[in-house]
């Protein structure tokens, strides 16, 4: 389908300026000030409205395979794109975890009949998978993944020699998730013997999963990519603490060897959500205290963070009723991250230029994904239309993740998302989706 988009307020690279954006054969074919002569079977009049680069989200979990009863590629590719998000990439834990090159091409596979949205997935890392690891097709997958420090699943790499043979031979990106164990171990076994009549409350988990445990792996994980020169990128930074690690870039992004990722939950919670909200926002690694969430937003804007993700993680409702040490950690955000942002420009923390370039641009060149991530001729056309005078109302009966639940109920955003083209695909408008065809998998240009 040929789709021309009119009158949009174009926010790409830095600039927002009232442009036509024609979109032809999957790319962004035409952009100009005034192409109403171009014949297209659908146009889209965006008088009023923003049209942004499709939201590129780099840590997922979309549970599918072997934990389907909590999401799957296909529920949650459509709550993504319903939010603005066209690709995403997702995380290994799944279940078996992706271990090997044959489960990684099942999850292709999957995706390729379900998702709506571009997809790439991460190769796993366990303590003796260093063979599968290292035939990493670093044009058709995101990255590598290390959980240096459990989390949900049972993935803890924790073995130094693998971790100095990993870091030094790495086929491409290594993606961490950076907390001490014997950190967390030691201060589980403190709160379990401190704990009250009736058990600890979620408003325990910041003080179990502390800001030493975060720093510690992380100054860890840096200092190894230091040493061996490794493509590093530290995920779900939640500590001011951390915020040091990282230098702004010099020469642009993709000089840049050690990268950093803040998530939107430590961006909008605090430790002070606890009480009300328990362990709706229980996850790993905790959201903390409101002195963290004011400095990762200060590291964003001077780039030493440079990009924003959700690290997507449902759970059903029950199991998050559980009392605090059954509780599973993980929210659900994927469908209004893009709307969260955008509260934050209203409020005057952010431009929406800059939201763009952490959300879109800098992931793009960050993973070096080919032609995804900008608003340019000859690009693929990942595109989302949002209203910024038009309200958004977080409800049970609106939540799209198959978990059925938000721990943002009841907010009501300044923003709405209207339509979403993924791959020159009209697959999200008005509120109804188009599931005719598929989303593409990410290429990488490495």
């Amino acid at each position: 389908m040929r789709i021309l988009i009119i009158n949009a307020q174009v926010v790409n690279e830095g600039i927002i300026a009232q442009q036509d954006v024609f979109v032809k054969d999957g790319l962004i074919a035409q952009i100009g000030s005034d192409l109403r002569h171009l014949k297209a079977e659908r146009v889209i009049d965006a008088n009023g409205k923003y049209l942004l680069p499709g939201i590129i989200d780099d840590q997922v979990h979309f549970r599918e395979p072997g934990l389907t009863h909590k999401a799957t590629i296909g529920s949650e590719a459509r709550a993504a794109v319903a939010g603005g998000t066209t690709s995403f990439m997702e995380m290994p834990n799944t279940v078996p975890n992706a271990l090997t090159q044959a489960l990684l091409a099942d999850k292709y596979a999957i995706a390729a009949q379900t998702s709506l949205a571009n997809y790439s997935f991460f190769m796993g890392t366990s303590n003796d998978n260093y063979d599968e690891l290292m035939r990493t097709d670093p044009k058709n997958v995101c990255g590598i993944k290390i959980f240096m420090g459990s989390s949900t699943g049972n993935m803890l790499v924790d073995e130094p020699h693998v971790l100095e043979k990993v870091f030094a031979n790495a086929p491409c990106l290594i993606a961490t998730h950076c907390e001490d164990e014997a950190t967390i171990k030691y201060n589980t076994e403190k709160y379990r013997k401190e704990a009250p009549i009736g058990g600890l409350g979620a408003s325990f988990h910041p003080l179990v999963r502390n800001e030493a445990a975060c720093y510690k792996s992380s100054s860890f994980a840096v200092a190894l990519a230091k040493k061996h020169n490794t493509r590093l990128h530290i995920l779900h930074i939640s500590t001011g603490e951390e915020t040091e690690l990282f230098e702004a870039p010099i020469g642009g992004l993709g000089a840049k060897r050690i990268t950093a990722e803040a998530c939107v939950h430590h961006l909008w919670f605090s430790a002070d959500d606890y009480e009300r909200l328990g362990n709706q926002i229980k996850c790993n690694p905790a959201i903390k205290a409101p002195r963290h969430r004011e400095r990762i937003l200060q590291a964003l804007l001077d780039n030493r963070i440079d990009v924003i993700a959700t690290d997507h993680a449902p759970h059903t409702w029950a199991e998050k009723q559980q009392p605090y040490w059954q509780a599973p950690s993980g929210l659900p955000l994927v469908q209004h991250s893009l709307n969260m942002m955008l509260e934050f420009v209203r409020e005057g923390k952010i431009s929406i230029t800059r939201v763009v370039e952490k959300m879109s641009h800098a992931v793009a060149d960050c993973f070096e994904i080919d032609r995804r991530g900008y608003i340019r001729e000859g690009y693929w056309a990942d595109l989302v239309l949002v209203d910024l005078n038009q309200t958004t109302t977080v409800q049970r009966d609106n939540v799209l993740y198959q978990c059925g639940w938000s721990p943002l109920e009841g907010t009501t955003f300044h923003s709405c998302v209207t339509h979403t083209i993924v791959s020159g695909h009209l697959a999200y408008a008005h509120g109804q989706f188009d599931e005719s065809q598929r989303g593409q998998r990410l290429a990488f240009v490495r």
